[in-house]
């Protein structure tokens, strides 16, 4: 079942995405954040809290203070390991609590302060490639059925009800399960210390409520015998303390889009740009699958109207993520069946977009979101809606599909909606599996005519996007109809410029995976 489009024109749309990113990431190499500073010493071993319950990380940036900011945290980090003699968590909370003068850094020579982290570097890099490993090993030996993979989402707020639910979705046939952030935890600017028991919409993202879900899951796929697959988020002002949470306790996916922030959430783009790019360098060692969001912009505006929109955003987070050295192997760009029920063969168009991005971006593991703007009470339509939604999945081959629920619209959904969920989608996906591989498209028919438009008015798009530039572009409204400047939203007091000495020494071992992006 294959499209005819115009492949010239997906070529230069190609062409067009890096053309985009390309003076962005002039910046980002000409910039830091705070969040990749703290990301640094999180791999160093820096973790737990000090006064006042500030997590540590934040609170060595703090008293390293700006003025050393544009040389890298870890640079006074590694003279005051060398004039200490102690280890980086220790300096960290030495200096922390205010008992160790930062002031002891500055004469320290640049040689002697790389000398003493280098061992540590190593040991980050190889406790990451270690954790790669692990899942590879299991992957091989617990494998699991064929995509699209079920994927599920708990919420409770309580890590230990969490835990029991996404155990339960396991056994019902989930195959990935995320365990969504707390609502507003994008907006922290720090990361929560611990497991934790409250939450409202969802679970704080910690590096020890990682650790708790991915020994459950390991414990599951085990007892199954496949291997099942965790999520959480990258986004929001740490997204790089995020992923390097991940890649420690071997999560195997991470949402983690380029614009979502800017747009949904109104961080600042100069930070987000940054962020994401370590982000994936980070991701993309370790093996992680990104999750895009171009699914938001199908809850915002109409799924008809959007569709170039989404399109061209794709083009732009793949070059992003080629930027940052990520194959497309791990680049699951995100689309959603979020048309209108009482469009007139609002199916066929649903299918012409998802075979259209299957096309564009045949290595990638696209991600398939539900129907979630349109869904009411009426939990049989629903269900009927979320059918039809699973049927476009397994026919366009997507890779990765979050289980649609027919109370979406009502409430939470309950442990017996999931298992119904995934009920419905194991059904489908097995009476269905090869249906794609049986039929063709009518030639110049609504459905190739659709993914034609919708082709054209992406390259179009990224022509205006081009032409004017990203970050002009999206104050000028030109994605989910929302507008954003580059100096505004928040976290933008964290972005510094470097200092011709900056030094990340993961930031140098990543590079050279960049460097081989296509």
């Amino acid at each position: 079942m294959e499209l005819r489009i115009d492949c010239a024109l997906v070529a230069d749309m190609r062409r067009l995405a890096r053309e985009i990113a390309n003076p962005i990431e002039d910046f980002i190499a000409a910039h830091g954040t705070v969040s990749v500073e703290r990301a640094a010493l999180r791999l160093l071993g820096v973790d737990g809290v000090g006064h006042g319950d500030v997590p540590l990380p934040n609170l060595v940036v703090e008293r390293f203070g700006c003025e050393r900011l544009g040389s890298g945290v870890v640079r006074p980090l590694g003279a005051l390991v060398a004039e200490t003699g102690r280890t980086p968590d220790d300096v960290a909370g030495a200096v922390g609590d205010g008992s160790l003068d930062v002031a002891l850094a500055d004469g320290v020579p640049e040689t002697a302060a790389r000398a003493a982290l280098e061992n540590y570097v190593a040991r980050a890099l190889a406790r990451i490639d270690a954790r790669r490993q692990e899942r590879a090993a299991l992957l091989g030996r617990l494998p699991q059925s064929p995509p699209p993979l079920l994927y599920v989402i708990v919420a409770s707020g309580n890590i230990y009800e969490d835990r029991t639910a996404a155990i339960a979705a396991a056994e019902a046939g989930a195959q990935i399960i995320a365990v969504i952030r707390s609502t507003g935890q994008s907006l922290l600017d720090f990361v929560p210390y611990g497991a934790t028991t409250e939450g409202f919409g969802g679970t704080y993202a910690t590096q020890e409520n990682f650790r708790i879900m991915r020994e459950a899951l390991d414990a599951v796929s085990e007892r199954l015998g496949r291997y099942v697959m965790l999520t959480n988020y990258a986004s929001g002002l740490c997204m790089p303390e995020i992923a390097t949470m991940a890649a420690l306790e071997r999560l195997d996916m991470l949402l983690n889009d380029s614009m979502y922030g800017i747009l949904f959430r109104d961080i600042n783009m100069q930070r987000t740009f940054i962020d994401q790019h370590f982000s994936r360098m980070l991701n993309t060692r370790s093996g992680i699958i990104i999750n895009t969001g171009e699914d938001n912009y199908l809850t915002t505006a109409d799924a008809v109207e959007q569709a170039s929109a989404v399109l061209a955003s794709q083009f732009i987070n793949e070059a992003f993520a080629h930027g940052a050295g990520m194959p497309d192997e791990q680049i699951g760009l995100g689309d959603a069946y979020e048309i209108d029920p009482s469009l007139e063969n609002g199916f066929l168009f649903a299918v012409a977009q998802a075979q259209l991005a299957r096309q564009c971006f045949p290595a990638a593991p696209l991600k398939y979101m539900p129907p979630t703007k349109h869904m009411t009470g009426d939990v049989f339509k629903g269900h009927l809606i979320d059918a039809m939604f699973n049927l476009t999945s397994v026919m366009t081959k997507q890779t990765i599909h979050l289980c649609g629920m027919m109370t979406e619209g009502i409430h939470t959904p309950f442990l017996g909606d999931r298992a119904l969920a995934l009920e419905n989608a194991r059904y489908v996906m097995s009476t269905a599996r090869h249906f794609g591989d049986e039929i063709s498209f009518k030639e110049d028919g609504i459905v190739e005519r659709r993914a034609a438009a919708v082709l054209r008015d992406a390259h179009a798009l990224l022509e205006r996007v081009a032409e004017r530039g990203l970050m002009a572009s999206i104050e000028a409204k030109t994605f989910a109809d929302v507008s954003r400047t580059p100096e505004g939203g928040r976290g933008f007091e964290g972005v510094f410029e470097r200092a011709p000495d900056y030094w990340n020494p993961f930031e140098e071992a990543l590079m050279p995976l960049a460097s081989a992006a296509p």
